[in-house]
């Protein structure tokens, strides 16, 4: 009886954590498909939303941080929550690709903003209310910017262009988890004043992406003297994690919105962590892996009793040394035992002519492509390369849709072990009894 009371208990408490990371006492609305449109889509308020999965571990890590968010915008900002591994149409609408991810809907609700800012209350809260200063500006009819030298004829400013003083500059643009670029400008500069609607422009459209902002240098000397500005406009790159001037690099790109555009989005690419390596032990791990990506790089690796586990840590090196080098792809990367998931080696065709083996998928069109070559570092680069550039024979992934994933035990990083023989008993039988006679055919 005991036995079933605590089974139950535990039964109780898996659904509870599965159905909703938040209670409603945290001011966190839980949406769905069925209400998302109408609490968030019709609703003029800013809204922040949480794409989170209930088995990851960054989203347990932000939940206290969310909730004080929450409680602290009510009755300002709305605050709600979808649980994307529940609701995957949901997540794949607004291009979810991994969790948690937070979103700010404020005027233009079918294109939100990413945040990517510090996962702290006090972040969150600074990028909703400036998309509130924003839309509010925008009914006002307003650029949005700065009251100073910027609308004198300088720079110009955006609602997305920040302007910068001698006074906020080393706390925004420092040791930030952004991205920076920043244009040192003159009020009289006449290609300061040709660039202003260009650098709107830019930084508009890389939003959530690249923070973009303007100092200027007549009225802050002492900040342009820092940075060696000797003409305007001049721009500066801050890296991510910037802690000193001499960090800052010069921008060599040209001055047109799609220029600055094209080598910003460079540098938020090169600024993008390497994807993670999924060992595919169940359908949510295989989903978070490749979901949402434009390929996802699949390897069937030989069972642990074949390659031992220095054996395998090798080729698993080998797979995140590459994952590194193909960062800017956005691409999935998952790896499974052989023999694990049989429907997934059907579908992609692979494991037949032996392990290590490796497919690229693309399951939004349903379409692979093998290894034919050397599993290594050089022989996956080439694939993989050609893979970028279009090359390389397809095939349609068998049954046209994503094969049945089973659920197995995680590896332990242990070396195999071989099953234990079990010992024959031969007390009771008598030898001399065999009648041991000639073979024949």
């Amino acid at each position: 009886m005991m036995q079933l009371l605590y089974t139950s208990s535990i039964l109780l408490l898996l659904v509870a954590r599965g159905s909703a990371f938040y209670s409603a006492s945290d001011n966190v609305v839980e949406l769905t498909p069925t209400n998302f449109d109408r609490l968030v889509g019709q609703d003029d308020a800013i809204w922040v939303v949480e794409f989170y999965a209930p088995w990851c571990g960054h989203c347990q890590s932000l939940a206290p941080e969310y909730k004080k968010l929450a409680n602290a915008v009510k009755g300002t900002i709305k605050v709600g929550s979808v649980n994307a591994d529940e609701h995957k149409e949901l997540g794949n609408k607004f291009n979810v690709r991994g969790f948690p991810t937070i979103k700010i809907f404020g005027a233009n609700k079918k294109s939100p903003t990413d945040y990517s800012g510090q996962r702290t209350a006090n972040g969150i809260a600074e990028a909703a209310l400036a998309e509130a200063k924003r839309k509010v500006q925008a009914a006002l009819g307003g650029g949005g910017g700065s009251s100073g030298g910027r609308s004198s004829g300088g720079s110009g400013s955006s609602g997305d262009v920040i302007e910068l003083t001698e006074d906020n500059f080393d706390k925004l643009v420092l040791n930030s988890e952004d991205i920076w670029l920043v244009e040192f400008f003159a009020p009289w500069c006449g290609h300061c004043k040709n660039l202003e609607p260009e650098w709107a422009k830019a930084a508009k459209e890389l939003r959530g992406k690249v923070k973009f902002g303007a100092l200027d240098a007549t009225a802050h000397q002492s900040k342009a003297s820092e940075y060696n500005v000797r003409g305007y406009p001049t721009i500066k790159f801050f890296p991510a994690n910037t802690n000193r001037a001499s960090d800052a690099q010069e921008y060599n790109g040209g001055r047109t919105a799609s220029e600055i555009i094209s080598w910003a989005s460079d540098k938020h690419t090169e600024n993008v962590p390497a994807p993670e390596l999924t060992e595919i032990t169940g359908e949510s791990s295989f989903d978070s892996a490749c979901d949402g990506r434009p390929l996802c790089v699949v390897s069937v690796l030989p069972h642990i009793l074949d390659c031992d586990a220095k054996c395998r840590n090798k080729l698993l090196d080998t797979l995140r040394t590459l994952g590194e080098k193909f960062k800017q792809k956005l691409w999935g990367w998952a790896w499974a035992e052989g023999g694990q998931q049989p429907a997934l080696e059907e579908s992609l065709e692979v494991g037949g002519f032996g392990y290590p083996a490796m497919a690229v998928v693309n399951f939004k069109k349903m379409k692979f492509s093998v290894l034919k070559g050397s599993f290594s570092k050089d022989g996956i680069s080439e694939f993989l390369r050609d893979i970028s550039y279009g090359r390389g024979h397809t095939a349609p992934v068998r049954g046209a849709k994503k094969p049945t994933i089973v659920s197995v035990d995680p590896w332990d990083g242990k070396d195999g072990q071989l099953p234990a023989e079990e010992d024959i008993d031969l007390s009771d039988i008598d030898l001399d009894d065999i009648n041991v006679g000639k073979d024949e055919l």
